[in-house]
Formats: C-alpha cells, sequence, structure tokens
C-alpha cells in the first residue's frame, strides 16, 4: 500500500510540474523615447527559438498614455527568420471603443494593451528570429506611446 502512495504522490508531482510550466517563451516591452514614436524609428525584437515543434501564439503589446489623439494604432511587422526570409505585414490595433474609453489594463494615466497578432504559429526552424514593429499612422512623430512589446506564448495541446 506504501507503494502504491509512492507511486500516486509521484504522478501527481510530475502532472503538477508539467503542468505549471511556463507558457510564455518570450516577453519583452521596447520603450518609445519621450513617448514620441518617430515614424523612423523601429522596434526590434531579436528571439532565440530552439522549439520547431509546438505552435505558438504571437501577441504584440502597447502602452498609451491617456492623452493619445487616436483610438487606434498602426503598426508595419516584420518578421525575419534566420535564414533571411521575411514577411511584412500591417496590423491594426484598437485602443479605445467608440464611446472613447480606453480598452487596455491599467490604472492611472497609461493603459496596457495585449493583442494577439497571429495564432497557433511555428518556427520552420531554430535560430534567432527578428521581429520589427514600426508605427504607420500619418504623423511623422506619434505622441503617447509609452512602450511596445512582443510576447510569444506556447499553444497548450
Amino acid at each position: 500500500m506504501k507503494k502504491i502512495f509512492q507511486w500516486a504522490l509521484a504522478a501527481f508531482c510530475l502532472c503538477w510540474l508539467a503542468a505549471c510550466q511556463p507558457k510564455i517563451i518570450y516577453e519583452t516591452y521596447k520603450e518609445i523615447d519621450q513617448r514620441s514614436w518617430n515614424k523612423d524609428s523601429l522596434a526590434v525584437f531579436e528571439i532565440p527559438v530552439t522549439d520547431t515543434i509546438h505552435n505558438f501564439d504571437l501577441y504584440i503589446n502597447v502602452r498609451n498614455d491617456v492623452n493619445y489623439n487616436y483610438s487606434n494604432l498602426w503598426l508595419f511587422v516584420t518578421i525575419e527568420e534566420p535564414d533571411g526570409k521575411s514577411v511584412e505585414d500591417k496590423f491594426e490595433i484598437t485602443l479605445a471603443e467608440p464611446s472613447g474609453k480606453w480598452m487596455g489594463e491599467g490604472m492611472g494615466g497609461l493603459k496596457t494593451r495585449e493583442v494577439l497578432y497571429r495564432r497557433n504559429i511555428f518556427f520552420p526552424s531554430s535560430g534567432d528570429y527578428t521581429i520589427t514593429l514600426q508605427q504607420g499612422m500619418r504623423e511623422n512623430v506619434l505622441k503617447g506611446i509609452s512602450d511596445v512589446g512582443v510576447r510569444i506564448e506556447r499553444v497548450k495541446n
């Protein structure tokens, strides 16, 4: 009976450890200097990838000042693979509801909005991937964006 209990306890501990395995494999923010994002300034994220088996969700995160003048933010997104191939995309993040209420989380004058950019992606080869974000609004200097970030989470199977 004692051995059965020990085996059950060991199995429980292994399951618990597997469940506690971190889902987030990468998360970083880049600060926008003086909350003024120049159209020519790029937020560059170098992501070391070793897992080419699992699927991942890719999020783009934005921290904006409540005095930001728009309800959205257009981004130019470039993802470059280790072999140099790249994919470019345009992506809109809605930051405020039509009523003007900010959609992000946070207290005071800063809101953080986390938006799923791509679901169930996989990395075909290991190495360093580069994700570049560039503001795509009509202003050369966009005021009110504090930070932009990227988060990658492993999809549970």
